[in-house]
């Protein structure tokens, strides 16, 4: 390096680096006169030369009530402070500016080297995004490691109550203890979004239902920092699904009304018909028309007596009384109780269970009424059909969040108007041994379940019958039943 190098390049950085500062740098005197400002200050602020910082920074005539500088000035110590100010065009502006003293060689603070960074656009954005959290159409908290609410936004407030600093357990739920798969717990776990559907407690002491998403806030290498809760109020969209359940249960009942005099009035006529030949026998003297008569009533009577009390059975609409229940199992014991009267009838009656099937909450009187009554359709249809194979297969799995059960035969199947028919009023294709509710009360069942009911076949080659439960609306239901068990323990 040549002599004088040092010098050289020590004026090339007090020149250039001052000038290259990706900010806005200005050097003030104790009379707060800018003395010096490189480029970006003058691009911004507009032009210094014989002016004071508070005429450039601010656009006034008088020094600020609250001076920075003049207390770096009096202590020498660096400041940063959040300031408001007016840009070259007159704009109102927002910049965080640094102070730094510059000492002369005695130590004293001769000039204090200032620099500042707009952030009128983050300023922007951090007021919309205060808007936009307060506002939302739903219930946003930020949560820490602890679990404790940094910021809860204003429907939160509304409907929990005030939740900064306290633990979200304790505002969500009014519960002391952490909830049972915390989707948030699971987040900080897996740094991954989870979503679940919660129940918790208003502030007024109400139940509300909701769905809550959590998302994670992530700090560098650090994991997780903070959980974002956005949750959505579904406690309307409960009480309307409750009564569209309802109205699932009573719309199969609907259905049979309008078709249950003209079933009734054809079993009168057969007891007519009964009692005329009775009678008649009676006055002739003949024992044959007697017993030809007896048995018409016998047979019709009895048939009555079938359809009513399918009918009372049917048309009860009863909530399903639901418990935890194998479904596995179920299949198990149905296919193990008809089995041997399959097998008299030349039918192979078989179990299929899926992988593992999770236990679910379901009546098992209905499910089971509902399997049977599929399983005797089932074995007629394979008997009536032409395969020498005869079997009916009973399937249970779990798939994509729902509990399907199947009863499928390889039977005689069903043409196009038999299968619009299969669900409809009184219909039946076991002609005098059936009353025609068999279907309609499964079909009940599984509305009763929340679930839906379908039909797959094909004339001459076989039939299933697919139910399907939603595991959500089971679990709705259970605790929607469970609520109902405590409000009458409480009263």
């Amino acid at each position: 390096m040549k002599p004088g190098g040092g010098e050289e390049v020590s004026a090339l950085l007090e020149h250039e680096l001052f000038e290259q500062l990706p900010f806005n740098a200005a050097v003030i005197d104790r009379e707060w006169n800018i003395v010096r400002a490189n480029s970006h200050f003058e691009e911004y602020f507009g032009d210094w030369r014989g002016r004071r910082c508070y005429e450039v920074y601010k656009g006034q005539g008088h020094p600020c009530e609250r001076c920075e500088a003049l207390a770096t000035f009096s202590d020498g110590r660096v400041r940063v402070s959040d300031e408001t100010g007016v840009d070259r065009f007159g704009r109102t502006c927002h910049y965080v500016v640094h102070l730094a003293p510059l000492r002369d060689p005695s130590g004293k603070v001769r000039y204090l080297l200032e620099f500042s960074t707009d952030v009128t656009e983050t300023r922007r954005w951090r007021r919309e995004y205060d808007i936009l959290f307060e506002r939302v159409p739903c219930y946003l908290a930020l949560i820490d490691r602890d679990y404790r609410i940094l910021r809860a936004n204003e429907k939160f407030r509304a409907t929990f109550g005030e939740a900064r600093g306290r633990l979200c357990y304790q505002v969500y739920k009014r519960q002391d203890s952490p909830c049972e798969n915390c989707p948030a717990a699971q987040t900080f776990s897996d740094g991954r979004e989870h979503v679940s559907t919660q129940t918790g407690v208003s502030v007024e002491g109400k139940t509300t239902h909701y769905v809550v998403r959590t998302t994670p806030l992530s700090r560098g290498n650090e994991g997780v920092a903070a959980v974002i809760e956005m949750a959505t109020d579904i406690t309307e969209l409960r009480r309307l699904e409750a009564e569209k359940l309802d109205s699932e249960r009573l719309a199969a009942v609907g259905q049979t009304v309008a078709g249950l005099a003209h079933t009734i009035k054809n079993m009168l006529m057969g007891l007519e018909g009964g009692l005329y030949m009775v009678d008649s026998g009676l006055k002739r003297g003949d024992a044959a028309r007697l017993a030809e008569g007896w048995e018409i009533l016998q047979r019709n009577f009895n048939k009555t007596t079938s359809l009513v009390k399918d009918f009372l059975s049917f048309a009860k609409g009863r909530r399903p009384s639901l418990k935890p229940v194998d479904p596995g199992e179920v299949v198990r014991s149905i296919v193990d109780l008809y089995h041997e009267a399959a097998l008299g009838q030349g039918v192979q009656l078989l179990a299929d269970v899926q992988g593992e099937v999770a236990a679910a909450p379901l009546d098992p009187e209905g499910i089971e009424a509902c399997l049977t009554n599929l399983v005797s359709n089932g074995i007629d249809a394979a008997v009536m059909g032409e395969n020498e194979d005869k079997r009916v297969v009973v399937r249970v799995r779990d798939e994509g969040g729902d509990l399907i059960f199947e009863v499928e035969d390889n039977g005689c199947g069903m043409d196009m108007e038999v299968r619009k028919q299969v669900f409809t009023t009184f219909f039946t294709t076991k002609g005098g041994k059936g009353t025609g509710l068999g279907l309609l009360t499964t079909r009940k069942i599984v509305q009763e379940h929340g679930g839906v009911i379908h039909l797959e076949t094909k004339e001459g080659e076989g039939s299933l019958f697919r139910i399907r439960f939603p595991r959500s609306r089971l679990a709705a239901l259970a605790e929607e039943a469970a609520e109902g068990d405590s409000e009458k323990d409480e009263a």
